[in-house]
């Protein structure tokens, strides 16, 4: 019987046996973990690239966002969030920051923990929904199931397939290949990938998040390349359906529109973002609260975060890396969330010293 590390050495030999120069993009911070904890970058060939794109949607929410719910937070709201946000900057802090000075930030697990701390206390309570299309289903199942009055969300919900298609544009990147994410593909499905390989002629795999799916997402996109394909194909087939989640799409169309926002790293990318209907205003902390904040620059002195959400650098080309920016003492988006590129360089990337 052959064991995963028989199998594993049969499907690098195989990439060996195809490898050309290809730079091969995924958006998923899962993705990215599976890569650096199982040295994933050093088993294949060195002219195989594969970089790391926007895939942690912590990372991503912009300062202008954070920066909306401190200003509720002064104002002596209740904000209800993940863990993971809590040190991403803002413009005047963080909401971790807002916390030590005496604000009410409490952390959830998911917006029913944040409805239930609703239903049990008189305070405006807030959460700050960050994801991507994969928890918005629940932020969107809990606005429609009639929340206390008290209870309010500050949508941060972005889309993969627009980013996708704005780092296609650019030729920023000059991607030739790309990784799609197996957990956002659970909801959207492979269709909404099909326009990358159609009109750009982009190889594409949707993949699960062990080293073999990995490893085998990277052998199909090279053989896609060798036999002049570019196609999508679903290696994730005990999770994904072409088709995705019906009933999950169907309450995102229920609940949001998009609209065109700015990401952290990036300028506004059109028709990227969910944001609530009018029908739903009353839950909008948005329209709730008449909250209006001014852009905010990105910029963080010595920071390069942004630049390696768009996959054009990587950590260790940033001079704070392991040093000024550190887990314990995060300076940039990248390196707060455990999904976020810096993060997971931090733990699994020794070998980079």
């Amino acid at each position: 019987m052959n064991t995963m590390k028989d199998l594993s050495e049969k499907i690098v030999k195989r990439i060996e046996n195809i490898a050309q120069p290809v730079k091969i993009m995924h958006v998923c911070g899962s993705h990215e973990h599976t890569i650096m904890q199982h040295g994933i970058r050093s088993l294949i060939p060195k002219e195989v690239e594969v970089v790391a794109g926007p895939g942690c949607p912590v990372c991503c929410v912009p300062a202008r966002e954070v920066e909306e719910c401190l200003d509720l937070a002064r104002q002596g709201v209740t904000i209800a969030t993940f863990g993971d946000m809590m040190r991403v900057p803002g413009g005047t802090g963080s909401l971790a920051d807002a916390k030590a000075d005496g604000a009410d930030v409490r952390i959830v697990y998911g917006i029913n923990n944040a409805v239930e701390l609703a239903n049990n206390i008189d305070n405006e309570v807030v959460f700050m929904a960050a994801g991507f299309e994969t928890t918005a289903p629940t932020t969107a199942a809990e606005i429609v199931s009639n929340p206390p009055e008290n209870f309010s969300v500050l949508s941060c919900h972005r889309m993969i397939p627009p980013a996708l298609n704005f780092l296609i544009e650019s030729g920023e990147v000059n991607l030739n290949a790309l990784i799609e994410p197996g957990h956002v593909s659970t909801i959207i499905g492979t269709k909404p990938y099909d326009i990358f390989s159609e009109k750009y002629g982009i190889p594409q795999v949707v993949t699960g998040f062990n080293p073999m799916d990995v490893l085998i997402a990277v052998y199909l996109i090279l053989k896609q390349i060798n036999e002049g394909k570019a196609i999508v194909q679903n290696e994730y087939k005990r999770a994904v359906r072409d088709e995705g989640n019906l009933k999950a799409q169907k309450l995102l169309e229920e609940v949001f529109y998009i609209t065109t926002k700015e990401w952290r790293g990036f300028p506004p990318i059109p028709d990227s973002v969910m944001e609530i209907k009018d029908e739903f205003a009353h839950v909008n902390a948005r329209e709730k609260f008449d909250i209006e904040i001014a852009e905010i620059p990105e910029v963080i002195s010595g920071c390069i975060c942004g630049a390696i959400l768009r996959g054009v650098a990587r950590p260790e080309d940033c001079k704070l890396f392991k040093k000024e920016c550190n887990p314990t003492n995060p300076v940039g988006a990248c390196m707060v969330s455990k999904e976020g590129t810096c993060n997971i360089a931090y733990r699994y990337g020794s070998f980079l010293d």
